[in-house]
This record gives C-alpha cells, structure tokens and sequence, in this order.
C-alpha cells in the first residue's frame, strides 16, 4: 500500500513545490491608501452637496465599496479601479435622470481625495474629500436635561431649509406639513442625544428624520411589510431593523433613538429595532458631509404630509 501511495505522495509534494515558488514570486500586493471611508464635498454653483464613498478590499486585490450620491441610498460599488494614485468607478443611476452610468475619477493621498464626477444633474462636478472621524467615545454619555424642540404652539426654533417653499404651520398643538415643500431644519445643534419623536402620516406618506443632519431615521408607510433599510424604523440605505414595529397610517406613533458617536438605537412604537449598530457615513438627502461637528435635525418635507405633536431631545453634558 505504501508503495502505490508514494506517486501520489511525490506529486503532492512536487505540487506544493510550485505553488510555494509561485507565490514566493508573486510581487506583494499592497492596498492602496484608498481603502476606508471619506467624507465628500461636491461643488455646483448652485451650491454644494454631500457625497460618501466606501472602499474595502475583496480577496486578494480586487477594491468594491459602497457610493452616496447627493440623494438615494448607499449603493454597491462593483470595482474600484486604482493605478499609482488615481482611482475611478462607476455606478448605475438609481434616483437620478441621467442615461448613463454616474461616475467618479480623482487621485487620492493618505488623508485626502479629489476629482470630478458625474452628478444627478448631468454636470461633471469638481469634489474634494477627507476621511471620515471615527467618533470614538471612550466613556458612557452623562445625559443632560430634556430640551422640547417643539413648543406645541409655533415653529419657533427651527426654519425651511435652503430658499425652499415652506408647507409647515402649527394646528391644534400639532406641527403639520400640509403638503410637500421644505425641509423643516432644528436651529440648535448637536453631537450625541436621544430623542423621543411622536408623528403621524397619511397613507402612502413618506419622510425621516435627520440625526445631526445627516444620518436619516426613515419614516414612510410601510405597515405590514418586511423590514427593510429603506422602510421606516431603518436607517436609510444602511441598517435593517430586526422587525418592521410600524403601526398602520393615521395612528400616532414612536420614535425613540439615541446616537452616540456612531453607534445608534432606535426604537420604533417601543420596539428596539436596531441596537447600538454603527452608522457607515451619510445617508443620501444630508445637509452636509462634516461629520466631526456637532449638527441640527431636520425633518423631510418635500416627500409627502407628515404631523409631530412631540420632539423631545435630551443632549449630552
């Protein structure tokens, strides 16, 4: 037996001869400083907007990742092409009026990125980034005192984003956006807090509420339907509530979320859904891309009615 064996034995060896002088000889791969997260800013005379891109390394060289536009969703990036210390990518529209792919090209450094792309509005734009901060909190939050954002009686503190047409106004206690329009942004602002949101929608209504202005809390009627990143109880595009909590459209409902660094809880109707799961970056629709600075809520207006008869948030000390 050991006889018949030993062919075999000799060409395993033989086998793993060549594939270790194989290897020895392959040049070392070295991932591009490219890889992580960064923090974008795309430049329209219209104004700027917010941007995210997200690359990792899949096997042994091939860079995906993960792209927010100026609105919509995270969607995945196929293949990020790098050579010396250019990269390009392109995407399939998801939102946008475009008959092509959107595209981005630049160069990239340790801690920075630059280039143009091709945006929702058909324009090639210049952008610049930075790497995303960690929001490392190395102790728990001391909660300070409850702060009502909402006065039950005018629309004191907050303001219609950007030179849009303003549908909010306050009937019998309760804050209503009567029909789309403007964004409804908070004047204070802040870096970690809870807050305790009570809303209501009409069927078929959707809207959100933004943390800091940039990671949105989806609000929309979804009743009855799986849960999903994109349905209310989710943070948009990136995380997936464990069940879908939501009542049917017309009854009051929930929203209980505390945001810590980058970590958030979320619970829908009194439901945890989500539980101290990290927020990637941006979600699609944010005010801005500084994701170190503290930053206001706003909530969506320009998708559909929605009414609040609280908006409670307590900030950190």
């Amino acid at each position: 037996m050991r006889f018949k064996l030993f062919p075999i034995v000799v060409l395993s060896a033989l086998c793993l001869s060549v594939t270790s002088a194989f290897a020895q000889n392959r040049p070392r791969y070295v991932p591009p400083t490219l890889i992580g997260r960064w923090d974008i800013v795309v430049h329209d005379q219209g104004g700027d907007f917010p941007s995210w891109l997200e690359v990792t390394l899949s096997g042994r060289e091939t860079l995906v990742g993960r792209f927010v536009a100026a609105f919509g969703s995270a969607r995945p990036v196929s293949e990020v092409k790098v050579k010396g210390n250019e990269f390009s990518f392109e995407v399939p529209v998801q939102w946008e009026d475009l008959k092509t792919n959107q595209w981005m090209k630049g160069t990239f450094t340790d801690d920075k990125i630059s280039g143009t792309t091709l945006a929702y509005n058909g324009k090639t734009l210049a952008f610049d980034g930075v790497r995303v901060p960690l929001l490392t909190r190395m102790a728990p939050p001391v909660w300070g005192k409850p702060i009502e954002l909402f006065d039950g009686k005018t629309t004191k503190g907050w303001g219609p984003r950007a030179n849009e047409k303003s549908n909010w106004v306050v009937k019998n206690g309760v804050l209503v956006n009567t029909k789309s329009g403007a964004d409804l942004v908070s004047d204070q602002k802040f870096t970690d807090f809870k807050v305790h949101a009570e809303f209501r929608y009409p069927a078929g209504s959707n809207s959100g509420i933004y943390l800091r202005g940039r990671y949105e809390a989806q609000i929309e009627d979804n009743f009855g339907k799986p849960a999903d990143s994109h349905f209310v109880g989710g943070i948009y595009g990136f995380l997936v509530p464990k069940v879908n909590a939501a009542k049917k459209a017309g009854e009051w409902q929930t929203y209980d979320i505390t945001l810590v660094g980058r970590f958030v809880t979320v619970a829908l109707n009194g439901v945890t859904v989500i539980s101290e799961q990290e927020i990637p970056g941006i979600t699609g629709g944010a005010l801005d891309s500084k994701e170190g600075e503290p930053g206001p809520f706003f909530i969506q207006g320009d998708h559909g009615p929605i009414e609040f008869r609280k908006f409670v948030v307590t900030p950190v000390k």
